[in-house]
């Protein structure tokens, strides 16, 4: 249901973007975040964004990262700028989709298959 990509290795100060795609049988996309799991730390909230396009984001990144959506493509995605060791994490996207099931909706969390991102020199 979710399609994650654009990780990798990249040196402190450098820049890297993730993408996430939303497919299937979507009634509507309700809003959609990114999470990351550091090594040996517990899955944290990174940013957020809305169907409306409204974001929030984590004191940890502010100012730095940058997620926004295209409605039309039901993706969404992560702008990571001046990147630290500490960003270094498997990264998770998370959606919120009404999705058509049979003759009804369902609305449920989707999450996709983690990217991993190491910021190292």
């Amino acid at each position: 249901q979710l399609q994650a990509s654009g990780g990798g290795l990249v040196q402190p100060g450098g820049s890297l973007r993730l993408s996430c795609e939303a497919r299937g049988s979507i009634f509507k996309n309700n809003g959609m975040a990114w999470y990351r799991q550091p090594p040996g730390k517990q899955r944290e909230l990174v940013a957020t964004v809305t169907s409306g396009g409204d974001a929030n984001y984590a004191d940890s990144v502010r100012g730095r990262f940058n997620i926004f959506r295209d409605n039309a493509k039901n993706t969404a995605s992560l702008q990571m700028t001046s990147l630290k060791p500490e960003d270094t994490a498997i990264y998770y996207c998370k959606a919120n989709l009404t999705v058509v099931a049979g003759t009804s909706l369902q609305r449920k969390n989707y999450w996709g298959r983690g990217t991993l991102v190491t910021v190292s020199s």
